[in-house]
């Protein structure tokens, strides 16, 4: 392609367009996800306006650098995409404010029991009660007021939440996930422990599902953190609050994008100077082993009840 020379004005022009819309039109699948919106096919990526962030790589922009990272063009292309006059009617540009944008945080209200989140957690991701109850004990998980969702607090050694990831526990309808605004990633939903081992995993109902299936093993004693995608934010807190840790074991999904997650986290722990392993579902996450061993119990005792 030969070489374009684009003003200041064009510049500009293409870096205010409304990501949001272009890729409405574009066909590609978008989740809420408080004020952003997140890719369906790359859960770790949020896009606001004209802005986007990967939280796994902790790097985002605007239209330019997004269409360069993740539709595969080179700069000119990009430009001349985003300048198209005949999709002009299709995005206008926009006043986003800078990700960088501090909002305070503040935990979802309270419901006066947690009935559904117990029902959820427990009938239909079959998490260990004892389990469940320990952490509800302390305040880290609860049912919100508005639209009963469990939310998972994360909080600092003395109690003081500063993380809240919300997710839905209507189990016929689509389920919703969601990082409460303003929330400080280093302290994501978490339990400190004393073992000097700590546990990491993707999402709060893998590390809930990790436990359930040892919870006979006097788990209490080590250290969990669960990243609420994949990003490095809540391992490093964890690691900056409890010097004591000195193992850490890498627990993520069973997948592509776990699979490069792990290779990256692990790079980070070992120039930490810490000892560094991974442990691997044996299906994709740790509630589908955990489902998967809950329905072989069920199978062998309905065998037992028909001998």
């Amino acid at each position: 392609m030969p070489y374009i020379h684009f003003t200041e004005e064009q510049k500009r022009q293409a870096n205010a367009v409304d990501l949001v819309e272009f890729l409405r039109f574009k066909g590609e699948p978008l989740t809420s996800s408080g004020r952003e919106l997140r890719m369906e096919r790359n859960h770790s990526v949020t896009i606001r306006g004209s802005e986007w962030y990967d939280h796994a790589a902790e790097k985002g922009g605007g239209p330019v650098s997004f269409l360069k990272e993740f539709y595969g063009m080179n700069y000119q292309q990009a430009m001349l995409t985003l300048l198209n006059e005949d999709l002009a009617f299709l995005y206008s540009p926009v006043d986003t404010p800078r990700w960088k944008e501090k909002k305070e945080f503040t935990l979802p209200p309270a419901n006066e029991n947690n009935r559904r989140v117990f029902a959820y957690l427990l009938k239909h991701r079959h998490l260990d009660r004892d389990v469940l109850t320990a952490f509800v004990r302390l305040g880290l998980i609860y049912e919100d007021k508005g639209y009963h969702n469990a939310v998972f607090a994360g909080k600092d050694k003395d109690g003081t939440a500063y993380h809240a990831h919300k997710r839905s526990t209507g189990s016929m309808s689509k389920s919703f996930r969601m990082t409460v605004e303003g929330s400080d990633f280093r302290y994501a939903f978490n339990w400190p422990g004393s073992s000097g081992h700590l546990l990491v995993f993707e999402a709060p109902i893998d590390m809930l599902s990790f436990i359930s299936l040892h919870h006979d093993s006097n788990w209490a004693k080590h250290s969990y953190v669960a990243l609420c995608g994949t990003s490095s934010q809540p391992l490093l807190g964890m690691l900056e609050r409890y010097p004591d840790i000195k193992t850490v074991h890498l627990c993520l999904d069973n997948d592509q994008a776990g699979q490069l997650a792990t290779k990256r986290l692990a790079k980070v722990v070992r120039e930490k100077g810490l000892a560094v392993d991974a442990r691997v579902p044996v299906y994709k996450d740790w509630n589908e082993d955990l489902c998967s061993n809950f329905q072989q119990e069920l199978e062998v005792q309905h065998e037992q009840i028909v001998s």
